[in-house]
């Protein structure tokens, strides 16, 4: 008899089983799926500087400002719009990142101790790329957006500039 056989002769008995019927999904007990919900992302440009060093003291403004990279760095800038209740989901990057909130509000995490850092439009945050964080639009009814410009190794594939964190490094509080 063929394996193929044997397996028909047993559906029967299979499908008559006492047994309860194993879920169509499985679903971890503990949060190990951190993916955002709600969050758009637009890649607006990306391109690598071979910079090396740049140094620029300015007297006027009595403004200092210097940036190094070795060899070189790509920059790349992205609008994200954040629907009410959306999440990025857990995440790190390779290089800090800047973010600048320009409408709503959005609220970011970082681990380990995930005490919130409320960002409003027109105010920014600094994310190092150290540590696992998720930003979270917490309003019920009003949509948030913030323009993102990321520093990565020279040549990273645009794809590589976030990674995502399983399983989330800490509880968050519920939306109302």
């Amino acid at each position: 008899m063929s394996r193929l056989s044997a397996l028909l002769l047993l559906l029967p008995a299979i499908a008559c089983s006492d047994e309860p019927a194993a879920p169509a999904v499985s679903v971890p007990l503990t949060p190990e799926f951190t993916a955002g919900a709600g969050v758009t992302g637009e890649r607006l440009a990306q391109a690598t500087f071979d910079i090396r060093k740049v140094k620029r003291i300015n007297k006027e403004y009595d403004w200092h400002v210097e940036l190094k990279a070795k060899p070189a760095l790509d920059i790349a800038v992205r609008r994200f719009t954040y629907a009410p209740g959306s999440q990025t989901g857990w995440h790190t990057h390779p290089g800090p990142v800047f973010i600048q909130v320009v409408s709503g509000t959005v609220t970011f995490y970082e681990a380990p101790d995930c005490t919130p850092i409320t960002v409003e439009a027109g105010e920014s945050y600094l994310d190092f790329g150290e540590h696992p964080h998720i930003g979270r639009n917490e309003s019920a009814d009003t949509q948030a957006q913030d323009v993102t410009v990321l520093f990565g190794p020279p040549g990273i594939n645009p794809d590589d500039l976030r990674e995502d964190v399983s399983p989330a490094p800490c509880e968050l509080p519920a939306l109302d």
